[in-house]
C-alpha cells in the first residue's frame, strides 16, 4: 500500500530521531566510560606518586639515621620532618607512638621513629618478663617458648599437627613479629587489640573494648625481634670491658684523671699493684650488668655518663634484647624485674621531667635511689640500656590531590654504621592510618 507523502516524511523523522537517539546514547556511553578510564588513570598516577614517596620516605629516614642516630642515640623529633613531607606532588607521614602515660592526645596520631629497643625481645626475654604483657596467658606464653626453643616438647605441638592444614612447631627464634600469628592461642583481638590499623590511637571505627576512651594495644605493640647492641665502636675496636681492670684504668683515667680512677678502682674492689698479705692483687671482677657496675662504683650520675657509652660487661660482639628505658612505654617497663605499674609510672614521670638527665641508666637510680627493690632486681643481670640501634619507619603517603594511600612499614638498623633495611611489609591493607584530623587537612586542601 502507498502511503501519502506526508506519512512517509513523518516515518522517516522517527527513524532519523531514533537513529540520532541511539548515536547520542553511544556517545554519552563512550563518554562516561572515557571520564571513568581518566579518574581511574589518575588514580593510578596519584598510587604510583605515593608509592614514590614512600620510597623517597625510607631514604629520609635512612638520611636521618645517618646523621643524628649515632652512637646509639635515638634521634629527636625536632632533628627531623615527620608530617605531611613533600616528594613531588605526594606527600608522606612517619607514624610514632606517644611516650607519655597516659596520652596527652589519645586521639591524635603521634608521627616520628619508633625505637625496636622500646620493646621486649621474643627471641631473648624470659617468661618472668613475657608474663606481665597485656593478653599473655599461661597456653600463649608456653607456646611462645616452645615456638622458639629447639628442644622444646610442649603440648602446643600437638595443636599445630591438627590445624588443616597442619604445619611443625618451629623451635627456632622468631625472624618476625607477625610469626606469633601461627604460635597456638593466639588470636588478632590478643595480636593487635583494639588497634586494628596499629596506628596507636583508637579511630572511629575501632572498638573500644576497654571502654577507657583510648586504645589498648595487644602484643604487637610491646614485642620486638631485632633489639640488638654493638659491644663495639663504629671503627671496629671493641668498647672496655669493666670486669677488666687493665682495660678499665685507661679509660677511668682519661676521663677522670689519675686521682679520681684509683679511687673508682679502690671502690670496686680493683687493686693494680703486686699482691701481698692480706690484699691480694684482683683485676677482675664479675658484674653482670653496667646497672651493678655503676651502683658499686661509687661514680655519680654525670660522671657514669661520661664512660657509659664506652663500657660493656661482655667479650662478646652483641648483645641482644636490653630494654631501652628511655624510650619503653610505661607497660614495658612494668615487666622487667622488680617493677611494678607504679614504678613504671614513677620512671616514665622523671624522664619526660628531666629530659637532659637520662643519657645513661645511671638514671633510674636518681629516680628511685638506690636501695629501691627494682633496683636491686635490675642490677643482678643485664637488662635495660638507654641505647637503640634499630628503628621503625612506618611511612604513610598520598599521592596528588589526597589519592592514591599507601604505607610500609620499615626496620632499620644501624649496627654496622651505615643504615640497612632488615625487613619491609606493606600494611596499606589496614586501611587510613593518620587519623581523622590528617583526612580533614587532606580534604580540605584538595576541594576546589
Amino acid at each position: 500500500m502507498n502511503l501519502p507523502p506526508s506519512n512517509r516524511r513523518g516515518s522517516v523523522l522517527i527513524i532519523v530521531l531514533w537513529i540520532a537517539l541511539g548515536l547520542v546514547s553511544m556517545a554519552l556511553y563512550f563518554a562516561n566510560s572515557m571520564s571513568l578510564e581518566l579518574r581511574a588513570s589518575d588514580n593510578r598516577a596519584a598510587a604510583l606518586a605515593a608509592d614514590q614517596a614512600i620510597e623517597g620516605g625510607a631514604r629520609y629516614v635512612a638520611y636521618v639515621l645517618s646523621m643524628y642516630a649515632t652512637n646509639g642515640v635515638m634521634p629527636d623529633i625536632s632533628q627531623y620532618q615527620a608530617e605531611a613531607v613533600p616528594v613531588g606532588d605526594a606527600r608522606f607521614w612517619i607514624i610514632g607512638r606517644d611516650l607519655s602515660s597516659p596520652p596527652m592526645h589519645p586521639d591524635l596520631v603521634t608521627f616520628g621513629l619508633v625505637d625496636e629497643a622500646s620493646k621486649l625481645n621474643l627471641n631473648s626475654a624470659s617468661t618472668n618478663f613475657l608474663t606481665y604483657l597485656p593478653g599473655m596467658n599461661p597456653d600463649l606464653l608456653t607456646a611462645i617458648v616452645d615456638w622458639r626453643n629447639p628442644n622444646a616438647s610442649g603440648g602446643s605441638k600437638l595443636y599445630y599437627a591438627m590445624v588443616q592444614p597442619p604445619y611443625q612447631c618451629k623451635g627456632a627464634p622468631f625472624e618476625t613479629v607477625d610469626e606469633l600469628r601461627l604460635v597456638y592461642g593466639t588470636s588478632m583481638d590478643i595480636l593487635a587489640g583494639d588497634d586494628v590499623n596499629r596506628n596507636g590511637i583508637l579511630d572511629t571505627n575501632e572498638k573500644d573494648e576497654g571502654g577507657n576512651g583510648q586504645v589498648d594495644p595487644g602484643l604487637f605493640e610491646y614485642v620486638t625481634v631485632y633489639s640488638r647492641e654493638p659491644n663495639f665502636h663504629s671503627d671496629g675496636s671493641m668498647r672496655t670491658n669493666v670486669n677488666t681492670a687493665v682495660q678499665l684504668l685507661p679509660l677511668l683515667q682519661s676521663a677522670f684523671g689519675p686521682g679520681r680512677a684509683s679511687q673508682i678502682l679502690l671502690r670496686l674492689g680493683y687493686t693494680t699493684g703486686p699482691s701481698r698479705p692480706g690484699r691480694p692483687s684482683v683485676t677482675t671482677g664479675t658484674f653482670r650488668g653496667l646497672l651493678a657496675f655503676y651502683l658499686r662504683s661509687g661514680m655519680t650520675s654525670a660522671e657514669f655518663s661520661q664512660i657509659y657509652r664506652n663500657a660493656t660487661i661482655s667479650t662478646s660482639r652483641y648483645k641482644t634484647g636490653r630494654v631501652n628505658i628511655n624510650t619503653a612505654s610505661a607497660t614495658v617497663l612494668a615487666c622487667l624485674p622488680g617493677m611494678d605499674t607504679g614504678t613504671a609510672q614513677t620512671l616514665v614521670n622523671y624522664r619526660a621531667a628531666n629530659p637532659d638527665n637520662i643519657s645513661s641508666i645511671a638514671w633510674i637510680v636518681d629516680a628511685l635511689g638506690s636501695t629501691h627493690t627494682a633496683i636491686q632486681a635490675l642490677s643482678a643481670g643485664d637488662y635495660i640500656t638507654t641505647q637503640s640501634y634499630q628503628f621503625t619507619a612506618d611511612i604513610a603517603a598520598v599521592g596528588p590531590y589526597g589519592r592514591g594511600y599507601r604505607r610500609v612499614k620499615f626496620i632499620f638498623d644501624i649496627t654496622e654504621g651505615t643504615p640497612k633495611i632488615l625487613f619491609r611489609q606493606d600494611l596499606s591493607r589496614l586501611g587510613w592510618a593518620l587519623g581523622e584530623n590528617v583526612r580533614q587537612l587532606v580534604v580540605a586542601k584538595n576541594t576546589p
